[in-house]
């Protein structure tokens, strides 16, 4: 198999390691088969749009999420590093207002699914990262949300190198989880 799943604390959100094939010349590994996607992880989605980040160390991107078009991210790192959350924000669910974070670099190739549902932040752990990420939904600024980074209620420990991270006026603003908007 070229994909392996591995399950996190909750069961939606994903790592996922590709088969990288790699010699002294280099290495080689597809980042993203639709067929293999399924398989690893029993799901079948359409992916829309890619985006990619370059960030510094010490940014905070996040914890964003879309309240209408609710995005899943299939989301990784192609230069640098960077740890990366995801908040579950549906009321109904028996992890509502946890979180699971991945340590995800170049070097280690791994992926995160992120499902519908959940807020999605970083934090760059290295001098600068490179981010990408594919969405099964398009980007709506109108309907998109932030959550607090530092909320107490959900109490993630973010890796900071010394100090408050470097935030977006909009993450700066972020709700915390009793006055967030979340999902049914």
């Amino acid at each position: 198999m070229n994909l392996k799943a591995i399950a996190t604390a909750i069961p939606e959100v994903l790592v996922l390691e590709p088969r990288v094939f790699g010699d002294d010349r280099g290495f080689f590994f597809e980042s993203f088969n639709s067929k293999a996607f399924e398989a690893a992880t029993g799901l079948k989605r359409e992916f829309v749009q890619d985006n990619h980040s370059r960030s510094v160390r010490n940014v905070l991107r996040g914890l964003h999420y879309q309240i209408q078009h609710p995005q899943g991210k299939l989301v990784r790192v192609v230069a640098g590093e960077v740890f990366d959350v995801a908040v579950d924000l549906r009321k109904s669910s028996p992890t509502f207002g946890k979180w699971v974070g991945a340590m995800l670099s170049a070097e280690n190739k791994r992926q995160l699914w992120v499902p519908e549902g959940f807020a999605h932040g970083f934090v760059v752990t290295s001098e600068s990262a490179e981010f990408l990420y594919k969405t099964t939904d398009y980007w709506y600024p109108e309907h998109e949300r932030s959550l607090a980074w530092n909320d107490p209620a959900l109490g993630i420990q973010w890796p900071l190198a010394g100090g408050e991270p470097v935030l977006a006026a909009k993450d700066a603003a972020g709700k915390r989880l009793p006055d967030a908007e979340v999902f049914a």
